[in-house]
Parts: C-alpha cells; structure tokens; sequence
C-alpha cells in the first residue's frame, strides 16, 4: 500500500510539472525582477563593529602552547571580539576569541593549540584561516 501512494504521488507531481512547463499563452508571463542581496562585509572595518561578517584571510603558526583557551592573535582586527575561523584547505571552523596584534596587516597571526587541534592542522604546518567576526 505504501509503494502505491509513492508511486501515486510521483505521478501527482509529474503531472504538475508538466502543467508549469506548459504556461497557458493567453496568460503573459509576469517580468521576474530579481531581489537584490546584500553586499558581503568585505571591509575589516565593518566587520568589526560587531556585525557578522568576514575579516579576511591569514596564515597563521602556532602560538604559545602554553596559553589556553581557543584564540587566535592577529594584525586583522583593532579590537577583541569572538571570531570563527576556517581552514581554507580542509573547510574545518572553531570560534575563538580574536585578539588584537600589534604587526603589519599582512604579516601573519598566531592560534592556539587549541584552536589548531580543533580545525586538525598539524602543529608544524602554516594553515590559511577565513576570519570571520561574529556578532556580540
């Protein structure tokens, strides 16, 4: 009985199909205006300020294996906050808390063991992370 309903419905929903790809010509088509989407939150300073939004992307090496918690210290934003971050390679995320660091934007950042054992880097490798800043 359970296979006839499928069956039942398949043939149901072919049936539909076939009536929208064959629109009644007497009836005009309605123009489709496209919604526009936002524009992603490219700029670190709109990032920042407490929306979600991306930071940028950085190479980061191990920080001090000593210091716990799950952060990562980098020259991407100006103050703290929660972040996430992504190994670009693997696609494997955790929230850390961003910390700010006094270098040049391009220089580098560092992340904790924590941090490195969550995303699977191995503690010898540069991982390039996708920060994003999450909202407060």
């Amino acid at each position: 009985m359970r296979h006839v309903s499928i069956l039942m419905l398949a043939v149901a929903t072919a049936a539909g199909c076939a009536e929208l790809q064959s629109p009644d010509p007497a009836v005009p088509e309605a123009p489709v205006n496209p919604v526009p989407r936002p524009a992603p939150l490219d700029e670190p300073e709109s990032a920042e300020r407490g929306a979600v939004g991306e930071v940028g992307v950085t190479i980061a090496s191990l920080g001090a294996p000593a210091e716990p918690g799950s952060w990562l210290k980098t020259p991407l934003v100006a103050t703290p906050g929660r972040g996430q971050v992504t190994d670009t390679a693997t696609g494997r995320s955790v929230n850390v808390d961003l910390i700010p660091l006094d270098a040049a934007r391009g220089s580098g950042s560092r992340l904790s063991l924590a941090a490195f054992q969550a995303i699977g880097a191995p503690l010898t490798s540069l991982p390039e992370l996708r920060v994003r800043r999450l909202a407060e």
